[in-house]
This record gives structure tokens, C-alpha cells and sequence, in this order.
């Protein structure tokens, strides 16, 4: 039986570094030829993450998000059009079915840098139909971003389809329930190693599993290209949604994975079988610290493997398998004892 490992698995063996400030590492990554981010991040296109707020925000400090497609096609041009005028660089989540052809081409109308054809299992014969007719409907050069694949096999095959870049992550999220309801997943990061061997020019963005800045590093330096969160981003200033109030006064936010029933039944209606949760988590307050933390902590990972740039991370990375003790000593310990 094939191994699997995940983020906490394993860590990053330290090197001999020459880098004496932060400010001498770059970590920006390419989208394609004309476009790249300096944070290599992407917000979630969930609809309690990834709205006009998140995009400006995701924007400002070189990352991007991407606006959910759980509402009416004007209403996402709306949240499409109000980011692109203040000049920030945003996508557009779109499915494989209905009205899919329609939000596409709205998106590029009303400015959208890209489209992310956002459905649960990537490899599979719609998105196939899907990006064949996205090409006839947007053209070569448009970027296209798709997914979710878990495997080498689904990501050659979504990459020969049309696809620029490929999400590759299923059942990690903090709020899925996947793994659990269809016994289906893969650890993210043995997902993007495996992925990683793919011979096509075709960009990874890691998807799921990804709580700290140090799993961002790992995934970069397991060959994504780029990481997409949801939960980091869930609970701040810029996240859709009313800021509660417990009757003991601390404050939080509703955030749930859109395959929930909650979510389910908010945008088309109905519910089918559930494969996420809808939950609350504490206000976190403008997400601009959060993001300055991230960018932060993915430099001091490249400083510690000596690299200045994603290219030098990936070539110089070693990775060691750590023990269930070790895991312990990894975190934050001194919790455990009091």
C-alpha cells in the first residue's frame, strides 16, 4: 500500500544561508507570461471569504482572490467590477455546468484577470467538456485556472485539456468533509510531490491542508507554484459576513465550505449529500496584519533553506520525515504542560 504524507509529516532541513535581510528574498511567482503575484497566495472563492473587500485587500499586499460563484451572474459582476476599477488583480469562480459559458465571459467583460473553473473533482469527463468550449468561448491566450485533481494522472490530463493552472488538493480543507463522507483524499502535500512530476507547463497551486506560513513553504518547495486558504482568511474585517456577538462579548464570523448544507441551501435552494460544514470562527480584525505575517513567515523559510527565490527554494529543499514525537517538539510545546 502506497504512503502518504502530510504538512506536519515532515519538515525542511535547515542550510547554509548568506541572505542577511528578508528584503533579499523574493517570493513572487508567475502566473504566465504577463502576470505574476509577489505574494503567492490566492483566497478561496467561498462565499464567506472572497468578496470586493478580500480582493482589495488580497490585491494591495500582491496576492489575489477569487470571487465566488454562489450568486446570480449580476451579482457577481458587480463583485467582479468593484475590485477591478480600484486596479486590483482578481478572478472568477465559475462551474462546469448551466451557466457556466455566460459567467466566463461575463468575467473578461467586467475585467477579470482569469477564471477558475471551481468544482470538487477536477478530473473528470465535464471539466473535460468544460474547458473545450471555455477555449472556443475565451480564447488561447485567456488564463484559466482549474481543478481540484489529487493525483499526477488528473493533473496531466486537466493540464491537456486546456488548463493554465491546476488546483491540486481534495478533502484537505479545514471545513470539507470529503475524506470522510466518500472515503476519497490524498494529503495535500504527497499530492502536489506527486503532481510535481508532471512534464507540462502547467502551474500548481496547492489547495487545502495549509495551516501555517510553514505548510506554504513546504508547498513551494514541494513544487507548488502558488497556495490557496480559506480559514486564515475566515473571521477578519474583509471576510463577507455580519461580525456576531456571544452573550459573554467575544465576537466571531460564520464561515462554511460551500459544499455544506448550509451553503447549499443558500445559493441554489436545495441540499444533496453534504461534503463540508458550516461553523463559526473568533473576528480576527483587518486581515492586513494577517497578510504581512504571511509574507513574512514564507521569507524566513526561504532564508533558512538559503534560497532567494521559488526556483532556489525548490532546487535546494530536503525534506526529512518526522516522528509523532517530533511533531510534538515542532509546535508550540510549552502549551501542552499547563
Amino acid at each position: 500500500m502506497q504512503q502518504a504524507l502530510s504538512f506536519d509529516d515532515v519538515l525542511l532541513v535547515p542550510k547554509y544561508s548568506d541572505i542577511e535581510s528578508r528584503k533579499h528574498v523574493d517570493i513572487s511567482s508567475a502566473m504566465d507570461a504577463e502576470n505574476k503575484l509577489e505574494l503567492p497566495v490566492f483566497a478561496s472563492p467561498m462565499d464567506t471569504v472572497s468578496e470586493v473587500a478580500m480582493a482589495n485587500a488580497m490585491s494591495k499586499h500582491g496576492g489575489s482572490a477569487i470571487i465566488h460563484r454562489y450568486n446570480t451572474i449580476a451579482e457577481q459582476a458587480d463583485l467582479i467590477g468593484a475590485p477591478v476599477k480600484a486596479g486590483s488583480f482578481v478572478g472568477a469562480a465559475i462551474g462546469v455546468t448551466g451557466d457556466y459559458l455566460e459567467r466566463a465571459a461575463m468575467a473578461r467583460e467586467y475585467g477579470a484577470s482569469f477564471v477558475c473553473v471551481d468544482v470538487a473533482h477536477g478530473h473528470h469527463s465535464m471539466m473535460r467538456r468544460a474547458l473545450a468550449k471555455l477555449r472556443e468561448v475565451l480564447g488561447d491566450s485567456y488564463h484559466i485556472m482549474a481543478g481540484n485533481v489529487a493525483t499526477c494522472e488528473g493533473f496531466d490530463a486537466v493540464a491537456s485539456w486546456g488548463a493554465d493552472s491546476i488546483r491540486v488538493g481534495i478533502g484537505g480543507g479545514s471545513i470539507c468533509s470529503t475524506r470522510l463522507v466518500s472515503g476519497h483524499g490524498i494529503p495535500t502535500l504527497a499530492s502536489v510531490l506527486d503532481c510535481s512530476r508532471s512534464t507540462h507547463d502547467v502551474k500548481i497551486i496547492a489547495d487545502g491542508g495549509i495551516k501555517t506560513t510553514g505548510d506554504m513553504v513546504k508547498a513551494f518547495a514541494a513544487g507548488a507554484d502558488f497556495v490557496m486558504v480559506g480559514s486564515m482568511l475566515a473571521g477578519t474585517k474583509e471576510s463577507p459576513g455580519e461580525v456576531l456577538s456571544s452573550n459573554s462579548g467575544k465576537k466571531f464570523k460564520v464561515y462554511r465550505g460551500m459544499a455544506s448544507s448550509e451553503a447549499q441551501n443558500d445559493w441554489r435552494g436545495k441540499s444533496s449529500t453534504a461534503e463540508g460544514v458550516s461553523t463559526t470562527v473568533p473576528y480576527k480584525g483587518s486581515v492586513e496584519h494577517i497578510l504581512n505575517d504571511v509574507a513574512g513567515g514564507i521569507k524566513s523559510g526561504f532564508s533558512y533553506t538559503g534560497a532567494r527565490t521559488m526556483a532556489e527554494l525548490r532546487a535546494k529543499s530536503t525534506f526529512i520525515r518526522q516522528t509523532a514525537a517530533g511533531q510534538v517538539e515542532s509546535s508550540t510545546h510549552i502549551m501542552r504542560r499547563y
